[in-house]
């Protein structure tokens, strides 16, 4: 039963030759090839999608163009010229809020509140140099803020620098629930001129 395989080869190769395909084949399937493909050309392909996705990218830039480059659109506020001079490199001071998250939570607590107090301060004509005379030593206190966060940078955390810190903070808080005090104590004291009208 075991066969040579290639004999079988052999076999096969000599039926292929006997085999071929009948003549005018090829012409024939030339022709019907032409006359499939001039009978329906192929249809371009419009694809709405790329299209819209086109428009919208168009669209986009435009946009963003007209925004940018619109004059009107953009205020330019002129810088008031600076005289030059040397500045001393920034150095990043550290606070409270860099040592501990609860001495941050007490530094925002501060600062917070001493923005609310400054923020309700009504400044007008009668009360004036009281308030210049409060804000003055709020700046001297803020100044004195800036070098005890400079000495907590240079030096370390010590306990005598961070009671320093939140003391000032304590300190300007008073001063102005102080001021807030002396105000309305200023607008319910009666003008020299309307305790005349009320005795009349």
């Amino acid at each position: 039963m075991a066969q040579d395989i290639r004999d079988l080869f052999k076999a096969d190769k000599e039926l292929q030759k006997q085999e071929g395909m009948p003549e005018g084949h090829e012409a024939r399937f030339l022709e019907k090839l032409n006359a499939n493909s001039s009978l329906n050309p192929p249809k371009p392909k419009f694809n709405w999608m790329a299209v819209a996705a086109s428009l919208l990218v168009l669209l986009a830039l435009s946009f963003g163009g007209y925004t940018f480059l619109n004059p009107e659109a953009v205020e330019v506020t002129p810088q008031p010229k600076v005289a030059e001079t040397e500045t001393a490199p920034v150095v990043k001071t550290k606070t409270l809020g860099d040592l501990s998250p609860d001495l941050k939570k007490v530094e925002d607590y501060y600062l917070a509140s001493i923005h609310t107090e400054l923020s309700q301060v009504e400044l007008t004509s009668e009360n004036k140099e009281l308030i210049d005379g409060y804000i003055q030593r709020l700046e001297e206190l803020s100044n004195e803020y800036k070098k005890l966060s400079v000495e907590l940078t240079e030096s370390g955390p010590s306990e005598l620098t961070v009671n320093a810190l939140i003391d000032n903070l304590k300190l300007r808080l008073n001063l102005l629930y102080r001021l807030r005090d002396q105000l309305k104590e200023l607008k319910s004291e009666p003008v020299a001129g309307e305790d005349v009208q009320q005795s009349i």
